[in-house]
Order: structure tokens, then C-alpha cells, then sequence
């Protein structure tokens, strides 16, 4: 009962193609459960998402317009009631 070596080389080859597809569904499940554990472990750190971190940058930089808009206009106040005050001095000394 000897096989030809064609025989033997068949049968290797049909052996090795299903190890290399237990060998890649054994990949997957590995690659799943590990992305798993990685969607887990970030869920628990509390981490904001791209769109909320954008959304709030834009707030941020929205307020920080307006912070110096109205510093321009507090300057400008200042410098009115300033003029005014030295309007008021010479009288008072008369």
C-alpha cells in the first residue's frame, strides 16, 4: 500500500490550506476579541469623541472672539470716562 509521491503531496498540500484556514479564522477571533478589550478598556477612561472635542474647541474659540471683542470695549469705555474725568477736574478746581 504504497502511495505515489504525487499522492503524498496532494494530501500535504490539502493538510497545509486547512491549517492556513484554521490558522486565519483562529486570527479573526483573536483580532475581535482583542478589539474587544480595547473598546472597553476606552470606554471606561471617559474619552470625549472627535465630534464633542471639535464642538467644543469651536465654542471655546467662539468665546474667546468675544472675550476680546468686549476688552476692546471696555478699553474704549475706559478711555471716554477718562477724557470726561479730566474735563471735570479744571471745574471742580475753579
Amino acid at each position: 500500500m504504497s502511495q505515489s509521491p504525487n499522492r503524498m503531496f496532494d494530501e500535504f498540500a490539502k493538510l497545509m490550506t486547512d491549517a492556513a484556514g484554521v490558522a486565519q479564522g483562529a486570527k479573526r477571533e483573536v483580532e475581535t476579541a482583542f478589539k474587544a478589550q480595547i473598546e472597553r478598556f476606552i470606554s471606561d477612561m471617559d474619552l470625549v469623541s472627535r465630534e464633542e472635542f471639535d464642538a467644543v474647541k469651536d465654542m471655546a474659540i467662539k468665546a474667546l472672539d468675544e472675550v476680546e471683542k468686549l476688552e476692546e470695549r471696555l478699553a474704549a469705555a475706559e478711555l471716554r470716562l477718562a477724557a470726561l474725568d479730566e474735563k471735570a477736574a479744571p471745574e471742580d478746581n475753579a
